[in-house]
């Protein structure tokens, strides 16, 4: 099954479940859905950083701070967060991602989707799965902030980490 195809929940302005939706279609008409953005850091506290892959649905060769994707029909953020970081990160008996905050992702173009926003370490090493991540590497947060300006960024990712440094600055 391509992702495409997934079935996913469609939800409200409030997060409620109001229908559900094979994921391009979702996509093509703009239904408002669920995603968890995980930020994976090492045993030296580095953040996991990667550029996707060309042949991404959204946002394909954009650099991001997160690891993550759509929480699938009748999953949870929780575990949606820890299957997607898993996946990407290519290993297994990761500890569960710690949620931190939700919020409503609007690219103010019809895109939007409810974003939990989670943190996790990995001190194992890392196998991206090839067909998501294009290049990765462990930045330390001033690389990651330096890098902001230079490289293009995926938006929602962005609009997450912006959040996350205001949500520790309320600490």
């Amino acid at each position: 099954m391509s992702a495409a195809d997934e079935i996913i929940d469609i939800v409200d302005e409030n997060d409620r479940v109001v229908a559900r939706s094979p994921r391009g279609e979702a996509y093509a008409r703009s239904l408002r859905h669920r995603c968890a953005f995980i930020l994976a850091r090492d045993a030296e506290g580095r953040v996991f950083v990667h550029r996707r892959t060309p042949t991404k649905l959204v946002y394909p060769s954009l650099h991001d701070m997160f690891v993550g994707g759509v929480v699938a029909a009748g999953e949870s953020y929780d575990e949606a967060a820890l299957r997607e970081a898993e996946e990407e990160l290519g290993v297994s008996g990761l500890p569960s991602p710690r949620f931190l905050f939700k919020f409503l992702y609007d690219d103010g173009a019809g895109r939007s989707w409810w974003s939990a926003v989670y943190e996790v370490r990995c001190e194992m090493p890392v196998s991206p799965q090839a067909e998501e991540v294009a290049w990765h590497a462990f930045l330390t947060e001033d690389e990651v902030e330096r890098r902001l300006t230079e490289w293009e960024w995926t938006p929602d990712g962005l609009a997450a980490y912006e959040r996350l440094k205001a949500y520790r600055s309320m600490g």
